[in-house]
């Protein structure tokens, strides 16, 4: 009853018409977001996250969710109607959304889309509120030896679900690591990497490596590729699914549900890989699973659920563990601590206002969604036809004014012209920017958390192995991030064996 009690305390909190505003500028930003091609969340929330440094932490914390879950919901209006996705989570509905909407179906998959998005949403909120407390509890008993293990298992994780190489990923988590260390030290005020330039004493900004990496590199390599996308001309109706579709439609949304939240909750893993794994199992346990990339609306329902569901489940070890699971919930965290909020288990009790105003706010912008999304679609697709040279000169001036307003420095400029040009540079070689930014978000603290475990000791590094939750969380990291090593090997062995034979 008491979790019931403290979603009613959070509702009263995310009711207040302030409140309500930020949830709806949220949700319809990050719509928008997540209808243009090539911006994506991070970008975004970099860009919006100078504004709310003078508003109430809630307030800032419901406009940074608001977007990240929005661009969930606006990502599939591109994959469905231009083929092309918003958001790297709307990727596999390209295969059977666009393919409706080239069909006369368009309506039916945008419907769906949405339908799905709210039960997912809407599930997976009452998940992370009976998830998040009991996390909390459990993580009370972590000391800082516990907290570096579990920091140093969530970039393994990561490095090992990362997209690409995983040597290239792990280059990224040591560079991120690296601009970490950049400014004063906590413990001893000595400054470190600042190469005598004042700016740089407080450390490299957030805002300023998230806009470079994730904006200007962005404009950059969109610039550079000059691409055209063309917008299905067809007549949108029938934005409600009818009888047969939901028959089709109800348990792939479930199954997107549960996979999409239960795998969002793993730190390090990516929301695209819950969508293609819906998509998977949906092929695999349908009866005609070769009509599938053919228009099959099951191949949209479920991976449109599985993605919003993903969105809330990444919020699970944010709130309870402080642990960021991507760029997105790294900003969220980095919003968090900017504010003077200790984000993890003393989240609920310290600031519970912060805690179940944002959980409830969730629910509320979900509602907004599906009142927003259907009524305007037609104002999406006009956007949709903007020219991108018109666009990229807007996102860079608001790269710019987002990255100055934080500090009022123009050596913020600097640093973000500069990791732009990084950022265009890791996009072109196939590095990932998700685990540099994870990296440089947790550096500080993982570095926080060694120095106090080895005081607490005496200087003894045999802490981090003695303590039973430690020793499993650092073990597990090590495995998972050499187990490519011994499965290679393995492999190898087994060729070798049978060439013999």
């Amino acid at each position: 009853m008491d979790v019931f009690r403290d979603l009613l305390f959070g509702f009263s909190i995310a009711t207040l018409p302030m409140n309500l505003l930020f949830c709806f500028i949220g949700v319809l930003v990050g719509t928008l977001i997540g209808v243009l091609p090539g911006i994506g969340p991070p970008a975004a929330l970099s860009l919006l996250l100078p504004v709310t440094f003078h508003v109430p932490p809630v307030s800032a914390i419901i406009l940074l969710a608001g977007i990240m879950y929005g661009a969930m919901y606006g990502g599939s209006t591109t994959s469905i109607l231009v083929n092309i996705p918003g958001e790297a989570a709307s990727v596999v509905t390209c295969l059977d959304g666009y393919r409706m909407a080239r069909q006369g179906r368009a309506g039916a998959a945008l419907g769906i889309s949405a339908f799905g998005s709210f039960i997912a949403g809407t599930v997976s909120i009452f998940l992370l509120i009976f998830l998040a407390p009991t996390l909390a509890k459990f993580a009370l008993r972590f000391g800082p030896p516990e907290y570096f293990s579990l920091m140093i298992m969530g970039l393994s994780i990561l490095v090992y679900l990362a997209r690409g190489s995983i040597i290239n990923a792990l280059i990224m988590v040591c560079f991120g690591l690296m601009l970490g260390t950049v400014g004063l030290d906590n413990m001893t005020g000595v400054t470190r990497f600042t190469y005598k330039i004042t700016s740089l004493m407080d450390g490299l900004g957030l805002v300023q490596i998230v806009i470079g990496l994730f904006g200007v590199s962005e404009v950059f390599l969109n610039v550079e590729r000059a691409f055209k996308q063309e917008v299905l001309k067809t007549k949108i109706k029938g934005l409600l699914p009818n009888r047969e579709e939901w028959r089709r439609s109800i348990f792939p949304i479930g199954r997107g549900t549960i996979i999409g939240f239960f795998l969002g909750v793993i730190p390090g893993m990516s929301v695209v890989i819950p969508t293609f794994l819906s998509y998977t199992l949906e092929k695999r346990l349908s009866k005609h699973p070769e009509k599938f990339g053919t228009g099959m609306i099951e191949g949209v329902a479920g991976p449109e659920s599985a993605n919003n569901a993903a969105s809330c489940g990444t919020l699970v070890p944010m709130l309870s563990l402080g642990i960021p699971t991507g760029a997105a919930t790294a900003l969220l965290l980095g919003a968090l601590m900017i504010h003077g909020l200790r984000p993890g288990p003393l989240l609920m009790t310290e600031s519970p206002e912060v805690f179940w105003g944002v959980v409830a706010s969730l629910y509320v912008g979900n509602v907004m969604l599906l009142i927003l999304n259907l009524p305007l679609i037609p104002l999406w697709v006009k956007i949709l036809k903007i020219p991108y040279h018109y666009l990229f000169p807007l996102i860079l001036l608001f790269c710019i004014i987002g990255s100055y307003t934080t500090n009022n420095n123009s050596y913020d400029i600097i640093i973000m012209t500069i990791f732009g040009m990084i950022g265009y540079l890791m996009k072109k070689l196939d590095y990932e920017a998700a685990p540099l930014v994870l990296a440089l978000v947790l550096g500080p603290i993982m570095e926080n958390a060694v120095r106090r475990s080895l005081v607490i000791s005496d200087g003894d590094v045999t802490v981090f192995f003695t303590r039973p939750i430690s020793a499993f969380f650092l073990i597990a990291g090590l495995l998972i991030l050499f187990s490519p090593l011994f499965l290679k090997k393995t492999r190898v062995s087994a060729e070798l064996r049978t060439g013999e034979e």
